[in-house]
């Protein structure tokens, strides 16, 4: 059957009865039983006649949580297969954990539906895509402040800045020559979702000056591995990475630029001392997309130079 909206969702929608604040503390019953559903047209059912594989990759999933949870099984009824054993988890568990089982499925999802011959065998009725997307709409339409990108689960503020700061750069990491890059940005992310602000803050920094490393070995421009932010800056300024008419327009942008690790190094680097440091959330969010908007940049101007 096609993808149409219910006429209950429209009328939501005409009254403005949706939510405009993005919740973080609550996954709503409906959404995991959503999920659920997403799993059958992606991944089959154990008790159908793709048993064989479908059984297999359930169990790859429930074993790979259980080896990190430390435990023998996410669900104690007897006889239940490893599909079930998941769906129950998921209908009880916490937000974290939650998650947890949604990442790690949409990862197999990711990975397995990009082969024909996968979703042939598992008789999928929805591609990769089309489950992420669906996840995705999901999330939103519960309000529900995270999406799936790039194999994580991550939390999203603000739609609007989402979009227009931190979509575009998990893209252009992309290449490969800023994998490293890519991977610090996403375990920024990561941390930020689990609320471990401080380890976020590392993070952005490395992110931000593996991009500018990356950059000066793209460009051959000297620089040494051991290079701190403030080197790498000026070593990409020095080499007109940004004209020097813009520079002179921009009599912040070196501020800009160097307000990433300084305020990493005041805030999460060091001893703390006799006194403990806390990060609040809605600074590791303005640190997170004010390096998503700086690497954006940079690497912008770097395909810009001729």
């Amino acid at each position: 059957m096609a993808k149409y909206e219910l006429f209950s969702v429209r009328e939501k929608r005409a009254r403005g009865d949706v939510p405009d604040v993005f919740s973080y503390d609550f996954i709503p019953p409906a959404l995991r039983v959503q999920v659920i559903h997403i799993w059958g047209d992606t991944l089959g059912h154990e008790n159908d006649r793709h048993i064989s594989r479908s059984s297999e990759i359930y169990g790859s999933i429930h074993k790979y949580l259980c080896r990190q949870y430390g435990c023998f099984a996410l669900d104690d009824t007897p006889y239940a297969s490893d599909e079930n054993k998941l769906r129950l988890f998921l209908g009880k568990c916490g937000v974290q954990s939650a998650l947890d089982v949604i990442e790690v499925s949409f990862r197999h999802i990711d990975k397995l539906l990009r082969d024909s011959n996968e979703r042939y065998s598992l008789g999928s009725t929805l591609g990769a895509d089309e489950a992420i997307d669906e996840l995705n709409e999901r999330f939103r339409s519960h309000g529900v402040g995270y999406q799936y990108e790039s194999g994580l689960i991550v939390r999203v503020d603000s739609k609007f800045l989402h979009a227009q700061a931190v979509k575009p750069v998990l893209v252009l990491l992309t290449a490969k020559e800023y994998r490293g890059a890519n991977a610090e940005f996403l375990n920024a992310f990561e941390h930020y979702r689990k609320e471990n602000t401080k380890e976020c803050l590392n993070e952005c920094l490395k992110a931000f000056e593996s991009t500018m490393k990356a950059i000066c070995a793209k460009r051959s421009w000297a620089f040494k591995p051991t290079d701190t932010a403030k080197s790498l800056i000026d070593a990409c300024l020095q080499n007109k990475l940004v004209p020097d008419l813009i520079q002179s327009h921009l009599s912040g942008f070196r501020a800009t630029l160097e307000g990433i690790p300084a305020l990493r190094n005041k805030l999460a680097a060091h001893g703390q001392g006799q006194v403990v440091t806390e990060v609040p959330m809605y600074f590791a969010s303005y640190m997170l997309h004010l390096t998503a908007t700086t690497i954006q940049f940079l690497v912008e101007a770097e395909t810009a130079l001729k």
